[in-house]
């Protein structure tokens, strides 16, 4: 019971010990403290003495080298445990060192070096405040590695740069020298600096740890990589692992999939799928358009109800959007969104792999009143019409129009057809709108065929800005419309939506009419400060 007293004494008088104001204090603070008088402080320097002596008799004897083939590794009080009942138990130490964000701060480091020199020199504003702050490291523990006491300057404006905290200032405020933080550009300098210091506080912390037994992860370790490798060849050997293509998360900086652990924000965020739908521009085009004569134009559209395809009665852009015209091969281009544009180069739907062409700009309003032939539509020409609630952060920025089934899509044709003011806004002409009615293509248990009309009646919905109101009946449509409709046109009229769903995606992709396109759920920054994409990674 002495020993185990002992063991568990040292750790929590060298973690837990707080200073008058509650602030976590380290064992070099705790000794400061001690040289300022004022108060006793007898009992705890006993506990303190304790704790060294036991350390020391730790080291002396050896007491944490053990015999694999004698023990079982177990986590750090069970082997305490077990170790004071007579076992010999073996207890190994690694460090992690495969994920991304040390590559990140290396590559940070390199970035601010081209853009602000070596040393780097930062851009500031004035009445910058700096605090001199001052840390004293242990002298046993840290001092050949830190260097003994040491200052850090801080600025309490971060130089005014938008947030953003320079790698630089963070190595800084450790107390390394500018000479030093430039040796931290190559990542493997990192594995071999903070490890040793990780194993002075694990000692400090009492860890029973066999220190024969420690390594790190990665190839600088030939033993482990090799390991590793052996094993993942005779998984896939084994047909128990395959390569194959896959949507994921990807930073474009960093050049690889960008896991949880290596984002800055996003965390849990996945890719989200679309079936994106290809709708041909008509010639002529307009004047604006004029230098896509001779190539195929499609306006490209996202949806998850592919099977809604049949009602389209127009296509939806924002007005004052940016758009780009981008080159998918040498005969064919998409209009879309940059954003999403980029998300198709990772996905092999690029002239250039990972690369755009862009060969105009536009604004939604240029393309207001183009023709277009879109899958599946009943109607054999559809107009490019105004929306203003169209997202351009998601999806292509442009929206395929079923008013039968959205009372979005309702309520935007609705006022476009009875204000001929708000048209004239737009420069919409009479026919590009009033012609086109409701076209039904589902049958809701609930709401009939014409769902969107309906419930926007019952709600008493007067116009496209009634967000509250879309939102709630758009809620209750489209739960009710894939669980218990049913297709009332079409190759599978009579069967239910969520059966007909697939089958009709399908057909649209063996088509060529359609392609599938994944970006991420909600935005995703990566430790590199760069805006995350979905790829179709090898």
């Amino acid at each position: 019971m002495t020993a185990i007293f002992l063991h568990f004494t040292g750790v929590w008088s060298n973690c837990c010990q707080f200073d008058d104001d509650g602030r976590f204090c380290g064992l070099a603070d705790r000794e400061v403290m001690a040289e300022e008088g004022g108060r006793s402080f007898s009992r705890r320097n006993q506990l303190l003495d304790i704790e060294k002596q036991v350390h020391k008799w730790w080291t002396e004897g050896d007491v944490f080298r053990a015999q694999p083939k004698e023990s079982t590794p177990k986590l750090e009080f069970a082997a305490a445990y077990h170790r004071l009942r007579g076992a010999s138990v073996l207890l190994p130490f690694a460090f992690h060192c495969t994920g991304m964000p040390i590559k990140a701060s290396a590559d940070k480091l390199l970035r601010e070096i081209s853009r602000f020199g070596n040393p780097p020199v930062f851009p500031v504003v004035k009445e910058e405040e700096s605090v001199e702050t001052e840390v004293k490291v242990e002298a046993e523990g840290n001092q050949g590695l830190l260097g003994g006491n040491f200052k850090g300057k801080k600025s309490k404006v971060l130089a005014k740069t938008g947030g953003v905290k320079y790698q630089w200032e963070i190595m800084r405020s450790y107390g390394l020298s500018d000479e030093e933080i430039a040796r931290f550009t190559d990542p493997y300098y990192w594995l071999t600096y903070f490890p040793p210091l990780a194993v002075e506080d694990l000692k400090e912390f009492g860890l029973g740890c066999d220190w024969r037994r420690t390594f790190i992860t990665t190839d600088m370790n030939p033993y482990f990589d090799s390991f590793v490798r052996w094993q993942m060849q005779k998984l896939k050997a084994l047909g128990k692992i395959v390569k194959d293509l896959r949507y994921t998360v990807y930073s474009p900086l960093d050049g690889q999939p960008c896991a949880d652990h290596d984002r800055a924000s996003g965390e849990g965020v996945i890719p989200q799928e679309y079936t994106l739908i290809k709708m041909e521009a008509l010639p002529p085009f307009p004047p604006k358009m004029s230098v896509l004569e001779g190539k195929k134009v499609y306006l490209t559209a996202t949806t998850l109800r592919p099977e809604t395809m049949y009602g389209q009665t127009n296509a939806w852009v924002l007005p004052e959007g940016k758009y780009g015209v981008f080159e998918i091969n040498d005969t064919k281009v998409f209009v879309l969104t940059y954003k999403a544009a980029l998300n198709l180069a990772y996905q092999r739907l690029s002239r250039i792999p990972e690369k755009l062409s862009c060969l105009l700009e536009l604004s939604g309003q240029n393309l207001i009143g183009l023709p277009l032939s879109s899958p599946l539509a009943f109607n054999k020409t559809i107009y490019t019409l105004p929306m203003l609630s169209v997202l351009t952060e998601k999806g292509t920025g442009i929206v395929t129009s079923v008013p039968s089934d959205s009372p979005d899509d309702y309520m935007a044709l609705h006022d476009l057809k009875s204000k001929p003011a708000f048209r004239a806004k737009f420069g919409v002409k009479d026919e590009w709108v009033l012609p086109f009615e409701i076209v039904p293509i589902i049958n809701h248990p609930d709401f009939g065929d014409r769902s969107a009309e309906r419930i926007c009646i019952e709600k008493k919905i007067k116009s496209q800005n009634e967000r509250d109101k879309l939102d709630e009946a758009k809620k209750t449509i489209y739960k009710g419309r894939f669980y218990e409709g049913t297709m009332i046109v079409g190759e599978f009229a009579g069967m239910k939506v969520q059966e007909a769903k697939g089958l009709i995606r399908s057909n649209l992709l063996e088509m060529n009419q359609a392609v599938t396109y994944s970006e991420p759920e909600k935005k995703v920054m990566s430790r590199s400060g760069d805006e995350c994409v979905v790829a179709l990674t090898d």
